[in-house]
């Protein structure tokens, strides 16, 4: 007789985490083939026109990089947050916080020009920050759950946010909902002529490699990932555990809301209501895919940043509804899960004798 028994392992293998998530990327393409089939389509047409759509030309791979960019911020959000066990669901709101402070300092007339750029990075960094560390405070002072509080956040400050496009923002020629225009000297320099490859872009791939170094490098990050091990005995070796906890939320939010500088200073200039289709949540399952590694935030936020290019083309080519991409999202992070049991877990195959 053969059983199946799950064991403990002592140690992962490397080349386990390096494979793992491109198996779970793999098993969320070969899952999400059957939706494809009963649409009607053929599935390797559809994933051609997926992926070629939005990497066969060099304005195909420009704007599939520019779509990557708020990913990337939000992604390494979560994976510093998620490092400390510090469950932060908020970097959507912290994206928006970052976006209004920065659109309100780009469109000061008052203040020169040559400061415009440094002053919107600084606000949405600090606009991000502030608003992340309400749920670290209220974890930390009063144990209120940190999942529920980074949540709700998000619908308060996009309320406000819409308050404010439908009040003192609102445009009074047009009626529409926007904020008004930054100033031009506000705007992201364009990195590549005839593109919208902006500043924005080259920040992102700074932050990533900045922020593995602040994780890999520096007694803050060691903290941080002390923290989330084991916070008693963190403690025990002298960290402040409320205090590593802040200090991550602030870095989280920070990151989330130079997300939403970039979209304001590099893209559309001003504070709309769409302004953001749900990074902070992509950024969750980013962070995952990437096993809340830093450098693995880039290829995963690409990924996921290639599905979202390319579903239109795909749609209008094979008849695929465009929302496989929110499916092909969700998946993944429910692969990248189940394939993260066996870093920690084995299956052996056992026989056992008749005798």
């Amino acid at each position: 007789m053969i059983g199946l028994r799950i064991e403990s392992r002592e140690q992962t293998p490397l080349w386990l985490n390096v494979t793992l998530p491109m198996l779970a990327v793999a098993a969320t393409l070969i899952l999400c083939s059957g939706l494809i089939l009963l649409a009607g389509a053929n599935v390797f047409t559809a994933y051609e026109k997926l992926f070629l759509s939005a990497l066969s030309t060099r304005f195909n791979l420009v704007e599939t990089a520019v779509k990557a960019t708020p990913l990337i911020f939000t992604g390494l959000a979560v994976a510093v947050a998620f490092k400390a066990r510090f469950w932060n669901i908020g970097a959507e709101g912290q994206l928006l916080a970052g976006a209004m402070a920065g659109a309100f300092v780009g469109a000061r007339e008052s203040l020169p020009a040559w400061s415009l750029c440094p002053g919107m990075i600084l606000a949405g960094i600090v606009a991000g920050a502030l608003w992340a560390m309400i749920p670290a405070v209220l974890k930390t002072r009063f144990k209120v759950d940190d999942v529920v509080t980074s949540l709700l956040l998000n619908f308060i400050i996009f309320y406000g946010m819409m308050a404010l496009l439908d009040g003192p923002w609102k445009d009074p020629l047009s009626g529409y909902p926007d904020s008004p225009d930054i100033r031009m000297d506000a705007e992201f320099p364009i990195l590549l002529h005839a593109t919208r490859m902006h500043l924005g872009v080259l920040l992102a791939a700074i932050a990533s490699v900045g922020t593995w170094l602040l994780m890999r490098r520096t007694t803050v990050g060691f903290a941080i990932q002390a923290v989330g091990e084991n916070p008693v005995a963190a403690r025990y070796a002298g960290f402040s555990v409320n205090g590593v906890i802040l200090i991550t939320a602030a870095v989280s939010g920070a990151l989330a809301g130079l997300a939403g500088v970039g979209e304001v200073a590099g893209l559309h200039f001003q504070v709309m209501a769409g302004l953001s289709p749900g990074y902070g949540y992509t950024g969750i399952v980013i962070a995952m895919l990437a096993r809340l590694n830093p450098l693995g935030v880039v290829p995963a936020a690409f990924f996921f940043a290639v599905i979202i290019t390319g579903a239109e083309a795909m749609s209008r080519a094979t008849g695929v509804p465009v929302f496989l991409a929110d499916v092909i999202q969700g998946t993944a992070l429910i692969a990248m899960l189940v394939a993260l049991l066996f870093t920690r877990y084995r299956i052996r195959i056992r026989r056992f004798s008749h005798a």
